[in-house]
């Protein structure tokens, strides 16, 4: 699908990006309007956003990737990854569930040894082991960079 436009969130999407976290099951702390970028379609429907997000220790974060579930599998979170790395170079890192590793392989993206992990993310990685364990059986979390 190449009928979307990727821009800048503007307050008023962000309702629809609430909600496309929401939809997607994954974390809802963080949430900046100012950070994010959108995928519309023609008619102004928000249909994917990502962020990224800096920390404490001056990393920042890929995150926040999600698309509507019936706009999945047709290049607008792959577009939205794309717009990001090359609007932000030098190293990123991300969080994902252990089945979604794959794709952001494509990306350049590699596993991050725990023993390798900034601050942040060595807490975050520790709180979702225990966190999936209970909730999402087969699945961990990778936390993983690119340079």
């Amino acid at each position: 699908m190449n009928d979307f436009q990727l821009t800048p969130a503007t307050e008023q999407d962000f309702p629809a990006v609430r909600q496309l976290i929401h939809l997607a099951k994954i974390n809802p702390t963080g949430l900046d309007w100012h950070r994010f970028l959108v995928a519309k379609t023609s008619d102004g429907q928000i249909v994917g956003c990502g962020q990224i997000k800096p920390h404490g220790d001056g990393t920042l974060e890929l995150a926040s990737i999600a698309t509507l579930p019936e706009f999945r599998r047709m290049g607008i979170a792959s577009a939205i990854i794309q717009h990001m790395i090359d609007n932000n170079p030098g190293t990123l890192y991300l969080t994902c569930r252990s089945g979604l590793g794959g794709f952001y392989e494509q990306f350049e993206f590699k596993v991050v040894p725990a023993d390798e992990m900034p601050p942040y993310f060595k807490r975050i990685s520790r709180l979702a082991s225990v966190m999936m364990k209970v909730g999402m059986a087969g699945e961990t979390l990778l936390v993983m960079k690119r340079v």
